[in-house]
Protein backbone atom coordinates (compact mmCIF):
# COMPACT_ATOMS: atom_id res chain seq x y z
CA UNK A 1 0.00 0.00 0.00
CA UNK A 2 2.70 2.42 0.53
CA UNK A 3 4.49 1.25 -2.44
CA UNK A 4 1.33 2.60 -4.53
CA UNK A 5 1.27 6.03 -2.15
CA UNK A 6 4.63 6.49 -3.20
CA UNK A 7 3.78 5.44 -6.61
CA UNK A 8 1.20 8.29 -6.95
CA UNK A 9 3.20 11.39 -5.81
CA UNK A 10 5.95 10.73 -8.00
CA UNK A 11 2.88 10.34 -10.48
CA UNK A 12 1.51 13.36 -9.22
CA UNK A 13 4.89 15.66 -9.14
CA UNK A 14 5.73 14.74 -12.49
CA UNK A 15 2.69 16.13 -13.82
CA UNK A 16 3.06 18.98 -12.30
CA UNK A 17 6.60 19.35 -12.70
CA UNK A 18 5.78 18.90 -16.52
CA UNK A 19 3.03 21.57 -16.31
CA UNK A 20 5.32 24.15 -14.97
CA UNK A 21 7.85 23.37 -17.14
CA UNK A 22 5.80 23.95 -19.90
CA UNK A 23 5.36 27.76 -20.17
CA UNK A 24 9.09 27.91 -20.43
CA UNK A 25 9.67 25.24 -22.73
CA UNK A 26 6.78 24.05 -24.74
CA UNK A 27 8.18 23.82 -28.31
CA UNK A 28 9.90 20.54 -27.17
CA UNK A 29 6.99 18.63 -26.73
CA UNK A 30 4.93 19.86 -29.79
CA UNK A 31 5.41 17.00 -31.95
CA UNK A 32 3.59 14.78 -29.11
CA UNK A 33 0.71 16.46 -29.70
CA UNK A 34 -0.05 15.74 -33.12
CA UNK A 35 -3.38 14.77 -33.99
CA UNK A 36 -4.18 11.99 -37.28
CA UNK A 37 -6.40 12.23 -39.41
CA UNK A 38 -8.21 8.98 -40.22
CA UNK A 39 -7.24 7.39 -43.49
CA UNK A 40 -7.70 4.10 -45.44
CA UNK A 41 -6.11 0.91 -43.28
CA UNK A 42 -3.38 0.24 -46.22
CA UNK A 43 -2.24 3.91 -46.08
CA UNK A 44 0.59 4.86 -43.38
CA UNK A 45 -0.28 7.50 -40.66
CA UNK A 46 -0.56 10.69 -41.76
CA UNK A 47 0.46 14.23 -40.18
CA UNK A 48 -2.29 16.81 -39.80
CA UNK A 49 -2.52 19.57 -43.02
CA UNK A 50 -3.56 22.35 -40.54
CA UNK A 51 -1.09 22.11 -37.59
CA UNK A 52 1.84 19.90 -39.20
CA UNK A 53 1.46 21.47 -42.72
CA UNK A 54 5.14 22.90 -42.51
CA UNK A 55 6.60 19.40 -41.71
CA UNK A 56 4.98 17.11 -44.18
CA UNK A 57 8.06 16.88 -46.38
CA UNK A 58 9.91 15.84 -43.52
CA UNK A 59 10.38 12.52 -41.61
CA UNK A 60 12.17 14.31 -38.49
CA UNK A 61 12.32 11.00 -36.25
CA UNK A 62 10.87 7.61 -36.03
CA UNK A 63 7.09 7.26 -33.89
CA UNK A 64 7.31 4.68 -31.00
CA UNK A 65 3.80 4.96 -30.22
CA UNK A 66 0.22 5.52 -31.24
CA UNK A 67 -2.78 5.87 -29.04
CA UNK A 68 -5.53 6.13 -30.76
CA UNK A 69 -5.48 9.81 -32.34
CA UNK A 70 -2.04 11.36 -31.10
CA UNK A 71 1.17 9.65 -31.45
CA UNK A 72 4.55 9.51 -29.79
CA UNK A 73 7.97 9.83 -31.51
CA UNK A 74 11.13 8.54 -30.04
CA UNK A 75 12.60 11.70 -29.62
CA UNK A 76 9.88 12.93 -26.89
CA UNK A 77 11.18 10.67 -24.12
CA UNK A 78 14.72 11.84 -24.34
CA UNK A 79 13.06 15.02 -24.64
CA UNK A 80 10.52 14.74 -21.40
CA UNK A 81 13.26 13.62 -19.46
CA UNK A 82 15.61 16.71 -20.19
CA UNK A 83 12.55 19.05 -19.26
CA UNK A 84 12.14 17.26 -15.88
CA UNK A 85 15.43 17.60 -15.10
CA UNK A 86 15.76 21.17 -16.02
CA UNK A 87 12.94 21.99 -13.71
CA UNK A 88 14.91 20.62 -11.05
CA UNK A 89 12.72 17.33 -10.91
CA UNK A 90 14.66 13.85 -9.34
CA UNK A 91 14.49 10.90 -12.20
CA UNK A 92 16.80 8.77 -10.21
CA UNK A 93 15.64 5.16 -11.15
CA UNK A 94 13.19 6.36 -13.22
CA UNK A 95 13.48 4.35 -17.19
CA UNK A 96 12.70 5.87 -20.27
CA UNK A 97 9.81 3.17 -20.59
CA UNK A 98 8.71 4.62 -16.90
CA UNK A 99 8.52 8.15 -19.13
CA UNK A 100 6.65 6.43 -22.07
CA UNK A 101 4.09 4.62 -19.72
CA UNK A 102 3.59 8.98 -18.36
CA UNK A 103 3.19 9.84 -22.15
CA UNK A 104 0.86 7.01 -23.04
CA UNK A 105 -1.43 7.83 -20.33
CA UNK A 106 -1.52 11.67 -20.99
CA UNK A 107 -2.38 10.81 -24.54
CA UNK A 108 -5.17 8.11 -23.41
CA UNK A 109 -6.68 10.50 -21.38
CA UNK A 110 -6.83 13.50 -24.24
CA UNK A 111 -8.15 10.78 -27.02
CA UNK A 112 -10.84 9.67 -24.47
CA UNK A 113 -11.97 13.38 -23.47
CA UNK A 114 -12.70 13.52 -27.30
CA UNK A 115 -14.91 10.88 -27.32
CA UNK A 116 -16.52 11.76 -24.06
CA UNK A 117 -17.26 15.00 -25.84
CA UNK A 118 -15.41 17.18 -23.04
CA UNK A 119 -15.39 20.71 -23.67
CA UNK A 120 -12.61 23.53 -23.20
CA UNK A 121 -13.06 26.84 -24.27
CA UNK A 122 -10.67 28.50 -27.22
CA UNK A 123 -10.99 31.88 -25.77
CA UNK A 124 -9.38 30.73 -22.71
CA UNK A 125 -6.83 28.86 -24.75
CA UNK A 126 -6.33 31.93 -26.94
CA UNK A 127 -5.81 34.30 -23.83
CA UNK A 128 -3.26 31.61 -22.19
CA UNK A 129 -1.27 31.38 -26.01
CA UNK A 130 -1.26 35.24 -25.89
CA UNK A 131 0.66 35.31 -22.15
CA UNK A 132 2.89 32.53 -22.71
CA UNK A 133 4.04 34.32 -26.22
CA UNK A 134 4.57 37.38 -24.05
CA UNK A 135 6.54 35.13 -21.80
CA UNK A 136 9.02 33.50 -24.52
CA UNK A 137 9.75 37.06 -25.94
CA UNK A 138 10.78 38.33 -22.49
CA UNK A 139 13.82 35.52 -23.41
CA UNK A 140 14.40 37.39 -26.67
CA UNK A 141 14.33 40.90 -25.60
CA UNK A 142 11.14 41.42 -27.12
CA UNK A 143 12.15 39.55 -30.82
CA UNK A 144 9.48 37.66 -32.15
CA UNK A 145 11.72 37.30 -35.38
CA UNK A 146 14.41 35.22 -33.10
CA UNK A 147 11.41 33.47 -30.72
CA UNK A 148 10.45 32.13 -34.24
CA UNK A 149 13.77 31.20 -35.53
CA UNK A 150 14.76 29.64 -32.30
CA UNK A 151 11.40 27.43 -32.76
CA UNK A 152 12.04 26.96 -35.99
CA UNK A 153 8.95 28.16 -37.50
CA UNK A 154 7.96 30.19 -40.83
CA UNK A 155 5.66 32.97 -39.38
CA UNK A 156 3.76 33.64 -36.07
CA UNK A 157 0.27 32.50 -36.90
CA UNK A 158 1.32 28.49 -37.52
CA UNK A 159 3.63 29.21 -34.20
CA UNK A 160 0.63 30.50 -32.23
CA UNK A 161 -1.95 27.16 -33.53
CA UNK A 162 0.90 25.11 -32.68
CA UNK A 163 0.81 26.22 -29.10
CA UNK A 164 -2.63 26.27 -29.12
CA UNK A 165 -3.18 22.55 -30.42
CA UNK A 166 -0.82 21.72 -27.11
CA UNK A 167 -2.54 23.64 -24.41
CA UNK A 168 -6.00 22.22 -25.85
CA UNK A 169 -4.61 18.91 -25.23
CA UNK A 170 -3.38 19.72 -22.07
CA UNK A 171 -6.22 20.69 -20.59
CA UNK A 172 -8.66 17.81 -22.58
CA UNK A 173 -6.48 15.68 -20.64
CA UNK A 174 -6.12 17.36 -17.22
CA UNK A 175 -9.81 17.43 -17.58
CA UNK A 176 -10.56 13.68 -18.48
CA UNK A 177 -8.25 13.20 -15.44
CA UNK A 178 -10.35 15.00 -13.06
CA UNK A 179 -13.79 13.11 -14.16
CA UNK A 180 -12.11 10.26 -13.76
CA UNK A 181 -11.97 10.99 -9.86
CA UNK A 182 -14.86 13.78 -9.81
CA UNK A 183 -17.21 11.17 -7.57
CA UNK A 184 -14.16 9.40 -5.96
CA UNK A 185 -15.32 9.64 -1.99
CA UNK A 186 -13.57 8.35 1.24
CA UNK A 187 -16.04 7.56 4.37
CA UNK A 188 -13.99 7.50 7.32
CA UNK A 189 -13.97 3.77 8.03
CA UNK A 190 -12.30 3.80 5.00
CA UNK A 191 -9.70 6.10 6.48
CA UNK A 192 -9.45 3.97 9.50
CA UNK A 193 -8.73 0.73 7.44
CA UNK A 194 -6.47 2.38 5.24
CA UNK A 195 -4.30 3.75 8.10
CA UNK A 196 -4.56 -0.08 9.82
CA UNK A 197 -3.29 -1.71 7.08
CA UNK A 198 0.07 0.12 7.61
CA UNK A 199 2.15 -2.08 9.35
CA UNK A 200 3.30 -0.01 12.38
CA UNK A 201 7.09 0.63 11.66
CA UNK A 202 6.31 1.71 7.90
CA UNK A 203 3.78 4.84 8.81
CA UNK A 204 4.40 8.06 7.52
CA UNK A 205 6.38 10.32 9.70
CA UNK A 206 4.79 14.15 9.45
CA UNK A 207 7.28 17.00 9.85
CA UNK A 208 7.05 19.76 12.30
CA UNK A 209 3.87 21.73 12.65
CA UNK A 210 2.37 25.11 14.03
CA UNK A 211 -0.14 27.47 13.39
CA UNK A 212 0.32 30.97 12.23
CA UNK A 213 -1.51 34.06 12.99
CA UNK A 214 -1.24 37.22 11.06
CA UNK A 215 -2.75 41.09 12.08
CA UNK A 216 -2.58 43.60 9.13
CA UNK A 217 -2.16 47.01 8.50
CA UNK A 218 -3.53 48.28 5.06
CA UNK A 219 -2.59 52.43 3.72
CA UNK A 220 -5.97 53.83 3.45
CA UNK A 221 -6.61 56.02 0.04
CA UNK A 222 -8.04 59.23 1.18
CA UNK A 223 -11.15 59.74 -0.55
CA UNK A 224 -9.72 62.73 -2.59
CA UNK A 225 -7.93 60.09 -4.69
CA UNK A 226 -11.12 57.57 -4.64
CA UNK A 227 -12.77 60.41 -6.01
CA UNK A 228 -10.32 61.79 -8.89
CA UNK A 229 -10.30 58.03 -10.00
CA UNK A 230 -13.94 57.75 -10.54
CA UNK A 231 -13.86 60.98 -12.31
CA UNK A 232 -11.44 60.55 -14.41
CA UNK A 233 -13.01 57.09 -15.45
CA UNK A 234 -16.24 59.28 -15.97
CA UNK A 235 -14.63 61.51 -18.26
CA UNK A 236 -13.47 58.28 -20.51
CA UNK A 237 -17.40 56.80 -20.50
CA UNK A 238 -18.32 60.44 -21.55
CA UNK A 239 -15.74 60.83 -24.20
CA UNK A 240 -16.67 57.17 -25.68
CA UNK A 241 -20.70 58.39 -25.13
CA UNK A 242 -20.84 61.91 -26.13
CA UNK A 243 -17.93 62.11 -28.43
CA UNK A 244 -17.74 58.89 -30.43
CA UNK A 245 -13.88 58.21 -28.56
CA UNK A 246 -12.50 54.46 -29.10
CA UNK A 247 -13.03 52.57 -26.04
CA UNK A 248 -10.08 50.39 -27.02
CA UNK A 249 -7.85 53.06 -27.60
CA UNK A 250 -8.72 53.95 -23.94
CA UNK A 251 -8.01 50.90 -22.72
CA UNK A 252 -4.91 51.15 -24.81
CA UNK A 253 -3.23 54.38 -23.17
CA UNK A 254 -4.93 54.26 -19.77
CA UNK A 255 -5.97 51.03 -18.25
CA UNK A 256 -3.59 48.91 -15.85
CA UNK A 257 -4.73 45.40 -16.15
CA UNK A 258 -2.10 43.35 -17.89
CA UNK A 259 -4.03 40.30 -18.40
CA UNK A 260 -6.16 42.55 -20.52
CA UNK A 261 -3.48 42.97 -23.24
CA UNK A 262 -3.33 39.75 -23.17
CA UNK A 263 -5.82 38.71 -23.98
CA UNK A 264 -6.19 41.02 -27.02
CA UNK A 265 -8.30 43.61 -24.84
CA UNK A 266 -11.45 41.48 -24.59
CA UNK A 267 -12.73 39.34 -22.06
CA UNK A 268 -15.30 36.68 -22.76
CA UNK A 269 -17.37 36.48 -20.12
CA UNK A 270 -20.04 33.22 -19.99
CA UNK A 271 -23.18 33.68 -17.54
CA UNK A 272 -23.01 29.90 -17.10
CA UNK A 273 -19.13 29.90 -16.18
CA UNK A 274 -18.11 32.22 -13.83
CA UNK A 275 -15.69 33.99 -14.41
CA UNK A 276 -13.86 37.33 -12.86
CA UNK A 277 -15.03 38.71 -9.51
CA UNK A 278 -18.80 39.36 -8.45
CA UNK A 279 -18.69 42.73 -9.05
CA UNK A 280 -17.17 42.41 -12.34
CA UNK A 281 -19.40 40.68 -13.42
CA UNK A 282 -22.68 42.06 -12.22
CA UNK A 283 -21.74 45.47 -14.19
CA UNK A 284 -21.09 43.06 -17.69
CA UNK A 285 -23.88 41.32 -17.68
CA UNK A 286 -26.19 44.06 -16.82
CA UNK A 287 -24.71 46.06 -20.44
CA UNK A 288 -26.47 46.26 -23.21
CA UNK A 289 -24.34 45.90 -26.65
CA UNK A 290 -22.51 49.69 -27.27
CA UNK A 291 -23.23 50.61 -23.66
CA UNK A 292 -20.50 51.65 -21.23
CA UNK A 293 -20.71 51.27 -16.98
CA UNK A 294 -20.70 53.42 -14.38
CA UNK A 295 -17.64 53.25 -12.32
CA UNK A 296 -17.50 50.50 -10.08
CA UNK A 297 -15.05 49.21 -7.49
CA UNK A 298 -13.06 45.96 -6.48
CA UNK A 299 -10.44 44.48 -4.88
CA UNK A 300 -8.37 45.58 -7.53
CA UNK A 301 -9.54 49.03 -8.10
CA UNK A 302 -12.13 51.00 -10.10
CA UNK A 303 -13.73 50.27 -13.43
CA UNK A 304 -15.74 51.03 -16.22
CA UNK A 305 -16.69 47.63 -18.50
CA UNK A 306 -17.45 48.13 -22.35
CA UNK A 307 -19.87 45.78 -23.78
CA UNK A 308 -19.02 44.71 -27.26
CA UNK A 309 -20.93 41.97 -28.48
CA UNK A 310 -23.60 39.63 -27.02
CA UNK A 311 -23.79 35.95 -28.16
CA UNK A 312 -26.41 34.30 -26.20
CA UNK A 313 -25.00 33.64 -22.89
CA UNK A 314 -21.45 35.39 -23.73
CA UNK A 315 -20.17 38.54 -23.41
CA UNK A 316 -17.36 39.97 -25.50
CA UNK A 317 -16.53 42.96 -23.04
CA UNK A 318 -13.66 45.10 -22.31
CA UNK A 319 -12.75 47.41 -19.30
CA UNK A 320 -10.34 50.17 -17.82
CA UNK A 321 -9.46 49.80 -14.77
CA UNK A 322 -7.70 52.83 -12.80
CA UNK A 323 -5.66 52.18 -9.53
CA UNK A 324 -5.91 54.56 -6.48
CA UNK A 325 -2.57 55.67 -5.23
CA UNK A 326 -1.63 55.03 -1.85
CA UNK A 327 0.57 58.69 -0.11
CA UNK A 328 3.61 58.22 1.87
CA UNK A 329 1.45 59.76 4.78
CA UNK A 330 -1.13 57.06 4.20
CA UNK A 331 2.06 54.14 4.27
CA UNK A 332 3.44 55.72 7.38
CA UNK A 333 0.26 55.71 9.21
CA UNK A 334 -0.37 51.86 8.65
CA UNK A 335 2.71 51.35 9.64
CA UNK A 336 2.95 53.00 13.07
CA UNK A 337 -0.86 51.82 13.83
CA UNK A 338 0.53 48.57 13.94
CA UNK A 339 3.74 49.39 15.54
CA UNK A 340 1.35 50.11 18.50
CA UNK A 341 -0.80 47.24 18.06
CA UNK A 342 2.32 45.54 18.54
CA UNK A 343 3.43 47.02 21.45
CA UNK A 344 0.12 46.89 23.57
CA UNK A 345 0.22 43.13 22.92
CA UNK A 346 3.88 43.14 24.23
CA UNK A 347 3.15 45.12 27.02
CA UNK A 348 -0.35 42.54 27.82
CA UNK A 349 -2.53 45.04 27.65
CA UNK A 350 -4.39 43.02 24.72
CA UNK A 351 -4.23 38.91 23.42
CA UNK A 352 -2.84 38.56 19.94
CA UNK A 353 -6.37 36.90 18.93
CA UNK A 354 -8.23 40.21 20.23
CA UNK A 355 -5.90 42.53 18.79
CA UNK A 356 -6.20 40.91 15.33
CA UNK A 357 -10.27 40.98 15.79
CA UNK A 358 -10.15 44.53 16.92
CA UNK A 359 -7.86 46.54 14.32
CA UNK A 360 -6.47 43.90 11.72
CA UNK A 361 -7.46 44.76 7.97
CA UNK A 362 -7.86 41.44 6.78
CA UNK A 363 -11.02 40.35 6.86
CA UNK A 364 -10.11 36.92 6.06
CA UNK A 365 -8.46 35.90 9.23
CA UNK A 366 -9.64 38.72 11.19
CA UNK A 367 -12.86 36.84 12.78
CA UNK A 368 -10.41 33.90 13.28
CA UNK A 369 -7.80 36.24 15.61
CA UNK A 370 -5.40 36.09 12.79
CA UNK A 371 -5.08 32.54 12.44
CA UNK A 372 -3.90 31.76 9.10
CA UNK A 373 -5.57 28.67 6.82
CA UNK A 374 -3.80 25.95 5.42
CA UNK A 375 -4.31 26.75 1.54
CA UNK A 376 -3.66 22.32 1.39
CA UNK A 377 -5.49 20.97 4.50
CA UNK A 378 -8.08 23.92 5.04
CA UNK A 379 -6.94 23.55 8.78
CA UNK A 380 -4.61 25.80 10.23
CA UNK A 381 -1.71 23.91 10.76
CA UNK A 382 1.18 24.55 8.42
CA UNK A 383 4.09 21.91 8.02
CA UNK A 384 7.43 23.65 8.15
CA UNK A 385 8.71 21.19 5.28
CA UNK A 386 5.78 22.44 3.13
CA UNK A 387 4.92 25.87 4.14
CA UNK A 388 5.21 28.64 1.61
CA UNK A 389 8.71 30.17 1.05
CA UNK A 390 8.15 33.49 1.66
CA UNK A 391 5.99 32.86 5.06
CA UNK A 392 8.79 30.31 6.30
CA UNK A 393 11.27 32.84 5.96
CA UNK A 394 8.73 35.36 8.20
CA UNK A 395 8.64 33.05 11.04
CA UNK A 396 11.13 30.42 10.95
CA UNK A 397 13.20 32.20 13.90
CA UNK A 398 10.15 32.93 15.63
CA UNK A 399 9.74 30.92 19.15
CA UNK A 400 6.02 29.89 20.16
CA UNK A 401 4.16 32.89 21.03
CA UNK A 402 6.35 35.43 20.21
CA UNK A 403 5.64 38.30 17.76
CA UNK A 404 7.65 39.49 15.04
CA UNK A 405 8.83 42.70 14.36
CA UNK A 406 6.46 44.73 11.50
CA UNK A 407 7.08 43.42 8.20
CA UNK A 408 6.52 45.05 5.33
CA UNK A 409 4.43 42.99 2.55
CA UNK A 410 3.53 43.41 -1.28
CA UNK A 411 1.18 41.52 -3.14
CA UNK A 412 1.00 40.39 -6.88
CA UNK A 413 -0.98 43.53 -7.61
CA UNK A 414 1.60 45.96 -5.89
CA UNK A 415 -0.52 46.65 -3.02
CA UNK A 416 1.30 48.02 0.09
CA UNK A 417 0.82 46.89 3.81
CA UNK A 418 2.55 45.71 7.15
CA UNK A 419 1.78 43.16 9.73
CA UNK A 420 3.12 41.17 12.38
CA UNK A 421 2.86 37.52 13.05
CA UNK A 422 3.44 34.96 15.98
CA UNK A 423 3.44 31.13 16.13
CA UNK A 424 1.37 28.86 17.97
CA UNK A 425 0.90 24.90 18.98
CA UNK A 426 3.62 23.56 17.46
CA UNK A 427 4.14 19.98 17.07
CA UNK A 428 7.34 18.46 16.55
CA UNK A 429 8.04 16.15 13.76
CA UNK A 430 6.38 12.49 14.80
CA UNK A 431 5.04 9.45 13.51
CA UNK A 432 1.23 9.70 11.88
CA UNK A 433 -1.23 9.62 14.50
CA UNK A 434 -4.95 8.47 13.81
CA UNK A 435 -6.43 11.18 15.35
CA UNK A 436 -3.82 14.04 15.38
CA UNK A 437 -3.43 13.36 11.87
CA UNK A 438 -6.57 12.42 10.46
CA UNK A 439 -7.15 14.87 7.76
CA UNK A 440 -3.95 14.08 6.66
CA UNK A 441 -4.49 10.61 6.56
CA UNK A 442 -7.42 10.81 4.32
CA UNK A 443 -5.98 12.82 2.29
CA UNK A 444 -3.13 9.78 1.63
CA UNK A 445 -6.64 7.40 1.58
CA UNK A 446 -8.27 9.31 -0.87
CA UNK A 447 -5.71 9.48 -3.01
CA UNK A 448 -4.63 5.79 -2.86
CA UNK A 449 -8.93 5.22 -3.62
CA UNK A 450 -8.56 7.57 -6.74
CA UNK A 451 -5.26 5.70 -8.38
CA UNK A 452 -7.52 2.56 -8.42
CA UNK A 453 -10.33 4.32 -10.09
CA UNK A 454 -7.64 5.48 -12.53
CA UNK A 455 -5.53 2.16 -12.95
CA UNK A 456 -9.76 0.56 -13.43
CA UNK A 457 -10.14 3.20 -15.88
CA UNK A 458 -7.00 2.79 -17.88
CA UNK A 459 -7.34 -0.88 -18.04
CA UNK A 460 -11.02 -0.53 -19.39
CA UNK A 461 -9.97 2.15 -22.08
CA UNK A 462 -6.63 0.53 -23.05
CA UNK A 463 -8.52 -2.58 -24.11
CA UNK A 464 -10.86 0.09 -26.12
CA UNK A 465 -8.74 2.19 -28.04
CA UNK A 466 -6.22 1.67 -30.53
CA UNK A 467 -2.98 1.38 -29.58
CA UNK A 468 0.80 0.10 -31.45
CA UNK A 469 4.02 0.61 -29.38
CA UNK A 470 7.10 0.04 -31.59
CA UNK A 471 10.48 -0.90 -31.66
CA UNK A 472 12.25 -1.78 -28.27
CA UNK A 473 9.64 -0.06 -26.27
CA UNK A 474 7.78 -3.60 -26.70
CA UNK A 475 10.11 -5.05 -24.57
CA UNK A 476 9.25 -2.63 -21.68
CA UNK A 477 7.38 -4.27 -18.66
CA UNK A 478 4.71 -1.47 -18.67
CA UNK A 479 2.77 -0.88 -14.87
CA UNK A 480 -0.28 -0.52 -17.48
CA UNK A 481 -1.27 -3.28 -20.27
CA UNK A 482 -0.09 -1.21 -22.54
CA UNK A 483 0.86 -4.12 -24.97
CA UNK A 484 -2.04 -5.97 -24.40
CA UNK A 485 -1.05 -9.00 -23.63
Amino acid sequence: MLLKINNLRYINNLKITSILLFALLFYSSIAAQEIIEDKPKQKPLQKTDSVFSSFKALKVDGVAAVVGEYIVLESDIPKEREQILAAGGNLDGVTDCQLMGSLLENKLYAHHAIQDSIQVSDAEIRSQVDYQVQQFLQYFNGSMERLLEYYKKDDEASFREEMFEINKNNQLAAKMRSKIVEEVEITPEEVREFFNAIPVDKRPRFGTELKVAQIVAEPKVSEEEEQRIIDRLNGFKEDVEVRGSSFRSKAVLYGEDPGLKQAGYVYTLDRNKPRMVKEFRQAAFALKEGEVSEPFKTDFGYHIVYCQKIKGQKYDVSHILLKPKVSYEAIEEAKNRLENIRKRIIDGDISFADAAKEASDEKETRNDGGQLINPETQDYNFELTRMDTELYSQIQNLKDNEVSLVLKDEDNRGNVKYKILMVSDRIDEHVADYARDFLKIKELALKEKQLKAIEKWQDEKILDTYIKISGSYRDCEFSGNWLKK
